[in-house]
């Protein structure tokens, strides 16, 4: 057994870990963990049974105790790992779950508690190559479908076709679910594959393909310097907010959509949005109820809608679509997806301040202070949003032109297959990466 008592750390991570929880501060102790990855398992778990006991997470205490005890038994590993990955930190569960594998190869259990670990980090490719690794053992529902899944998110579409071919159809109905999504994925893929790259840096075309969302515009920052399209921090404007609702109106053209009305979702935000969006659109404006027909749902973020009173509710009544129901949402979190996927999405942010929100600014000493929130009207607020300028930002010159026609294009080519299905959540970034700064 490690002992803090007898034996120094083997990792300057780890050291530093400590010294995180002796000023009890639990956040950087977990940050430094995360880069030991190649720590010895048992000097980590000890490390993290010390944070755990400090958060009060007791049965990732008691788990990392026992793994620090016997870090070369399969049982301890693996209860460890699913103890990460139950708290929220699958980075730390993926070397005892791969370590724990390779001492029980034949377990089902382990393959996908590692393969879970991986999902939750984003590692795709990594949990393809390890359902492979044991491909002779896979059962069709779920490792065979989980293979499908990652292949896709990874890029591999190939792959995924290959394996989706194999498939069996479900005994257990909880799968049917999960199956008509995979379907819809790779149809939609063979249909952007005609008019998109899908490459890399295909941030459209693989929104497109893993949640049927139509993405209206790409930051005009950073393209090249890891942002490939998503924005990092977003300080939001009025202006911004009309070239979203002109995008909108062009996507719903171009997919011959023909609505009848904008439905007002209860937080303030999307009010807000949605009154604008109604004159853009030229509807009239409805408050939100479920089931209604031939309407665009305007969301600022969902997330937003979320907090809101009455909320989870109406989120709840969002996953599935009524007929000729568009759901538009200006304003998406791409590092914490909301719970329902938007059939239309403005622009992919990591943080964003709207308009009306109390954003930072320079105060008269030149310093960067925080605004106050514009308390208006929502009309009010909203009529500004309709006479601002929806001029696109000119951004720093790196980010691939990206006029109106070409996304209308896209819009035509995909539209027999857009506006179908679920909206079930988003848990992926996918094969596009982009650089995280929180």
């Amino acid at each position: 057994m490690f002992s803090r008592r007898n034996r120094r750390p083997t990792s300057p991570e780890l050291a530093a870990a400590r010294e995180c929880l002796d000023r009890g501060d639990v956040p950087g102790a977990l940050r430094e963990l995360r880069q030991a990855s190649s720590a010895p398992l048992g000097e980590v778990a000890d490390v993290v049974g010390r944070a755990a006991g400090a958060a009060g997470f007791d049965d990732l205490r008691k788990a990392a105790t026992a793994l620090a005890a016997h870090p070369d038994r399969a049982r301890p590993l693996y209860d460890y790992g699913y103890a990460c990955v139950e708290r929220g930190v699958s980075y730390l569960a993926i070397p005892a779950l791969r370590e724990a594998l390779r001492l029980a190869p034949g377990s089902a259990g382990l393959l996908r508690e590692l393969v879970s670990a991986y999902e939750d980090e984003g590692r795709h490719r990594d949990a393809v190559d390890a359902l492979l690794a044991h491909e002779g053992g896979l059962a069709d529902w779920p490792d065979r479908y989980l293979l499908v899944f990652n292949a896709v998110l990874a890029g591999d579409l190939e792959l995924a076709r290959r394996q989706h071919a194999r498939l069996s159809a479900p005994a257990d109905d909880t799968w049917l679910g999960a199956r008509d999504r995979q379907n819809r994925v790779l149809e939609r893929s063979s249909v952007v594959g005609r008019v998109s790259p899908l490459d890399h840096s295909d941030l459209r075309g693989w929104q497109y393909v893993m949640g049927g969302t139509v993405l209206g515009t790409l930051s005009p920052f950073g393209f090249d310097a890891g942002m490939a399209g998503r924005y990092a921090y977003l300080q939001d404007s009025h202006e911004r907010c009309l070239y979203g609702l002109l995008r909108l109106k062009s996507v719903v053209a171009a997919a011959g959509v023909r609505p009848r009305s904008v439905s007002l979702l209860p937080d303030r935000g999307s009010r807000i949005l949605g009154l604008a969006a109604a004159e853009v659109l030229g509807l009239p404006a409805e408050p939100f109820e479920a089931g209604r027909e031939d309407t665009v749902v305007i969301a600022y973020d969902l997330a937003g809608t979320a907090r809101a009173a009455g909320g989870p509710e109406v989120i709840g009544q969002l996953f599935e679509r009524a007929p000729g129901q568009v759901l538009h949402e200006h304003a998406s979190c791409w590092t914490d997806p909301p719970a329902v996927t938007a059939d239309s999405v403005t622009l992919l942010h990591q943080s964003a301040v709207a308009p009306w929100e109390a954003g930072l600014r320079q105060g008269a000493d030149g310093e960067v202070e925080r605004g106050e929130p514009d308390r208006r009207p929502e009309a009010a607020i909203a009529a500004e949003i309709v006479g601002a300028d929806p001029a696109p930002e000119a951004g720093d010159g790196e980010t691939p032109a990206d006029p109106a026609e070409k996304l209308t294009d896209f819009v035509s080519a995909v539209a027999g297959t857009w506006l179908r299905g679920d909206r079930a959540r988003l848990r992926s970034s996918g094969p596009v990466t982009s650089s995280r700064f929180l």
